[in-house]
């Protein structure tokens, strides 16, 4: 039974991950410019530049998250015209699509300067982790403009299925932003040492650069050429923008309150104290590393999905989404039993303060029981996304973090006295509302489109 179970979906197990190896690798890129700032500042700079890493990741990512999402609009649609081989069509989306991507970044950018950091003070959190928190999220703000020209580029090769490039480009930008940031942070050949302020321009260099390469890659090379005909750089078109925008607006609300989130908790345990509020950023890193590698999956799944749409090969893409959850379940295993029983050396990786990895070694536990749960929701959202289905799923993350999620959270580390513990107790249930209503969701949506064959 076994046999011709797994001989029914190998086909896509195969197609699923060569598509989505890459893919996987390129979104790690965000999180691993998190995960270098965190290891760096917490070896070179101590736990107090630790803190206000955690408290400006808490803050950008909520933001950053609401450009992704806009951005990610452009993929489905792309994938959709591929597979109906109507090429034009791909290069007027991808001109509509840059002009929207540079417009969000420059508003997000002007809501960091004007609004985030001037209430940064008022949010109960220690004075000495707000005043280091402060430039470095100021370098974070600018940075997202050039990553939004990065994102326009990498979601059009990537719904085109050309998904290496942006990988290899994601692999480049984190090494250089490593090795800025070791040289910006310490102070090395003759650079006055900067602190957490270091890793924020480091980051801003890395992205202004990848910007520059994946837009050039993709406006020079042969593979795009048929695609490209009906670009325009200023090209604008009300439809078009509608179009990406509905899409791309309910995504970015999806991931903006899964997110916000966790953004919530992170505040909510800086009330509590700047240790456990490092702790939480160590263990959060790392499971939001293992995220965004089931994120990948999930965007490998929209790009398949948004395929076999197009083709009306429903049957297909019931069958290809199936693998995809299938796929992110095994990974995600092998994840929950790494963070469970290796919960007491991978915070080593971030810090030598022992107070922060006894309460970051708690939260892995934690996070080693929710990792299936946050790898079964993006996937649902992924296949979702790529039939077009936003707006129910939507309202699904909203009621899941923050209808659930966080109040749960809020009663039981707070109101019960169970600290960082019981925030993180709400988290994980709220992460299982989430992936028990997408899968239900996505079960009725690929069942009725069999159904109009």
């Amino acid at each position: 039974m076994l046999s011709s179970f797994y001989a029914r979906y190998k086909p896509f197990y195969k197609d699923n991950l060569i598509l989505a190896l890459p893919i996987v690798v390129s979104q790690l890129g965000h999180t691993m410019v998190n995960m270098a700032d965190s290891i760096i500042v917490g070896h070179f700079a101590g736990t107090v530049q630790l803190a206000a890493v955690s408290l400006v990741n808490s803050i950008f990512m909520l933001i950053l998250v609401l450009g992704l999402g806009i951005s990610y609009g452009l993929t489905p649609l792309i994938a959709k015209m591929n597979g109906a081989r109507n090429y034009d069509e791909c290069g007027k989306l991808l001109s509509s699509s840059l002009i929207i991507n540079v417009i969000t970044g420059t508003l997000l950018y002007i809501f960091i300067h004007y609004g985030t950091l001037s209430i940064i003070d008022h949010m109960g959190q220690s004075p000495d982790v707000v005043a280091y928190a402060k430039p470095y999220l100021g370098y974070l703000g600018f940075s997202i403009i050039p990553l939004m020209i990065f994102q326009t580029f990498k979601q059009f090769a990537e719904g085109l299925g050309f998904t290496k490039q942006a990988m290899f480009v994601s692999i480049w930008g984190n090494i250089l932003n490593v090795v800025l940031g070791i040289i910006f942070v310490k102070g090395m050949f003759g650079i006055e040492p900067m602190g957490v302020k270091g890793v924020g321009l480091s980051t801003l260099i890395d992205r202004s650069l990848m910007a520059v390469v994946m837009s050039v890659y993709v406006m020079r090379s042969e593979n795009f050429k048929k695609y490209l005909h009906k670009f325009k750089l200023f090209f604008i078109d009300l439809d078009r923008f509608k179009r990406i925008v509905k899409i791309g607006a309910p995504v970015a609300l999806q991931y903006s309150f899964e997110i916000s989130a966790f953004s919530g908790a992170a505040i909510l345990i800086g009330t509590i104290g700047s240790v456990p509020q490092a702790a939480h950023q160590v263990a959060i890193n790392l499971a939001a590393v293992t995220y965004m590698m089931a994120s990948g999956v999930a965007s490998a799944a929209t790009i398949k999905t948004g395929n076999n749409l197009g083709r009306a090969a429903f049957g297909d893409l019931r069958k290809s989404a199936i693998a995809s959850y299938h796929v992110v379940i095994a990974f995600m295993s092998v994840t929950a039993l790494l963070f469970v029983f290796a919960n007491n050396l991978l915070p080593y990786i971030y810090t030598e303060d022992t107070a922060v990895i006894q309460i970051a070694a708690q939260l892995l536990i934690i996070a080693g029981f929710f990792q299936l749960f946050d790898g079964t929701q993006v996937v649902g959202l992924g296949v979702l996304r790529g039939i077009g289905d936003v707006n129910i799923p939507t309202l699904i993350t909203f009621v899941a973090y923050w209808v659930i999620g966080i109040p749960l959270g809020y009663f039981l580390g707070i109101t019960l006295g169970m600290g960082v513990n019981g925030i993180w107790y709400g988290l994980t249930f709220g992460l299982l509302t989430a992936s028990i209503l997408l899968f239900l969701r996505f079960q009725n949506k690929t069942r009725a489109l069999i159904l109009t064959t």
